[in-house]
């Protein structure tokens, strides 16, 4: 019985620790909700990625409305995911991890940016080089957090 209890608080431990350190946003839908991190660049606007068409990297699932777009991502995933693992960049920004809305989206120099909601996005507009500096410098300590 000891024993059993004993298991069952290393398996409770585990996984908060494996919830502090998600470093992308993911939900049961998938990475970034299930959305294509391609077709932002590519349509220039959000699209449902299909679970058919996935590719697991970074620890987490990503789903893509095309297999061109999995196989870009495959070639090159730095180059489309999300920065700050698709978590908020103005909440990063912030100090916080915070979840992403599809439409709240922004290319900046070639990356991709989301936001929590479309009014964060707003803020977040009105300064991004300056959010995007202060979430770099802390988005190492930030990735840690629940």
């Amino acid at each position: 019985m000891i024993r059993l209890l004993i298991l069952f608080i290393v398996a409770l431990i585990n996984v908060n620790v494996n919830a502090q350190k998600a470093e992308v946003f993911s939900t049961p839908d998938g990475a970034i909700r299930g959305y294509d991190p391609v077709a932002y660049f590519t349509k220039g606007k959000p699209i449902k990625g299909d679970s058919k068409i996935s590719f697991h990297w970074n620890n987490a699932e990503w789903y893509f409305s095309s297999e061109q777009n999995r196989d870009a991502f495959k070639t090159s995933p730095e180059k489309y995911a999300p920065q700050f693992g698709g978590y908020c960049a103005y909440g990063v920004a912030d100090n916080h991890k915070a979840p992403t809305q599809p439409e709240a989206w922004t290319i900046v120099d070639g990356k991709l940016y989301l936001n929590y909601n479309l009014d964060v996005k707003t803020l977040w507009s009105k300064d991004q080089a300056g959010f995007i500096k202060k979430a770099d410098a802390l988005w190492p300590e930030v990735m840690k957090k629940e």
